[in-house]
């Protein structure tokens, strides 16, 4: 059994594809798995490390309003698919997985070229410019959100899957992982984050918020500032009048490594709305504020966040709109309702798809057959 996955340009096409990837040879011991990736993306980085062969082909990206540099990516793209189908036709795989991004174009067309079955997944409740296009031609699509399923023909074999999660995050359970963290079991926590670089926006918001329930009973924030903007953070914090190493309910870090065990403990979660971070919010069922990225493409991250907010998971404020007494005053309004908090759980934890990842392997394994 052999096996190509692809994938590249963000993690949030890069980490579903080596999710996809690890549980293919776990699924299948004997199997062989390609990666093949963009010249230079993160991907060339990311994937040796997680010890897999890996090509690169070179694509490049298509502006959306009219460029000459777009006869160049045109050019590359022709030139990536006569040199995706080389490596296809010498590894022979049984499937191709695309998760999206510009070499995902390149590498699932050779295949379709070459009568070779293929499958997409597709992040996003906004889909990608890539699978939209691939769509029509993919034997089958798999989706993270049911919203995204009227971006796709109607002939399209398409399945909502969702999104597969890192095993850790199922791991940990609420009372384990408050214990392990000192949080009183009757307190409410609230995880407040804006990805491994930190979110400026939710930072400064963060300062009013922490100002305002400083010390007080029965509520713990764990605010993480991403590493480049702690220092800053810190500094603004103090100008508020708050202390940095002496708040009794308020933790600050940098980074989190136990992010899972956060996630277990945590009562409410304040983040942006990337597809990743809204999996692992449903599957353990964690109601949110979500702000997406507003720079995002395709401004995708606001449709993800809708769609929970339309399912009562979630509520959302655009980065526009935000402010320190605004977040402050709908999270007063949160804390004090907990039927409320209680619902939004509920609603979450019933979009969430524990065995996402089983699926999609149950998909390939149909069109290897």
């Amino acid at each position: 059994m052999r096996f190509v996955v692809t994938g590249g340009g963000t993690g949030g096409h890069i980490y579903p594809a080596l999710a996809i990837a690890r549980g293919l040879l776990a699924k299948y011991p004997e199997a062989r798995v390609l990666y093949i990736g963009r010249d230079g993306g993160l991907e060339a980085d990311l994937v040796p490390k997680a010890n897999l062969p890996f090509r690169s082909i070179p694509v490049a990206g298509l502006k959306r309003s009219l460029s000459p540099r777009n006869l160049l990516v045109f050019w590359q793209a022709a030139r990536g698919i006569l040199l995706a189908r080389q490596i296809l036709a010498n590894f022979k795989p049984r499937v191709v997985v695309g998760t999206g991004g510009y070499v995902c174009g390149p590498v699932v067309l050779a295949a379709v070229l070459l009568g070779i079955p293929t499958l997409i997944h597709e992040q996003n409740a906004l889909p990608g410019l890539t699978n939209r296009l691939l769509s029509p031609f993919v034997s089958q699509v798999a989706l993270t959100f049911e919203d995204a399923r009227k971006y796709f023909p109607r002939k399209a074999r398409v399945k909502v899957t969702g999104l597969p999660v890192r095993p850790e995050v199922l791991a940990w359970r609420r009372n384990e992982a408050r214990r392990a963290m000192g949080i009183p079991e009757n307190a409410q926590l609230v995880l407040s984050f804006g990805g491994s670089q930190g979110a400026r926006a939710i930072n400064l918001a963060m300062i009013e918020v922490l100002k305002q329930f400083n010390g007080r009973e029965g509520v713990y924030f764990l605010h993480v500032t991403g590493h480049g903007q702690y220092e800053e953070f810190c500094a603004r914090a103090r100008e508020a009048g708050l202390s940095i190493t002496e708040n009794g309910n308020i933790i600050l870090v940098p980074y989190l490594d136990e992010m899972p065990r956060a996630l277990a403990a945590a009562d409410l979660a304040i983040c942006r709305a990337g597809a990743a971070t809204l999996a692992e919010l449903t599957v353990v069922g964690l109601p949110a504020i979500l702000i997406p990225y507003p720079h995002a493409a395709g401004n995708h991250q606001e449709y993800n966040a809708r769609s929970l907010e339309r399912e009562g998971a979630a509520l959302v404020i655009r980065d526009r709109d935000l402010t320190g007494p605004l977040l402050a005053e709908k999270l007063v309004q949160l804390l004090a309702r907990p039927v409320k908090l209680k619902a939004m759980a509920g609603a979450s934890r019933r979009l969430g798809r524990s065995q996402a990842l089983d699926e999609i392997l149950e998909l390939i394994d149909s069109l290897a057959r």
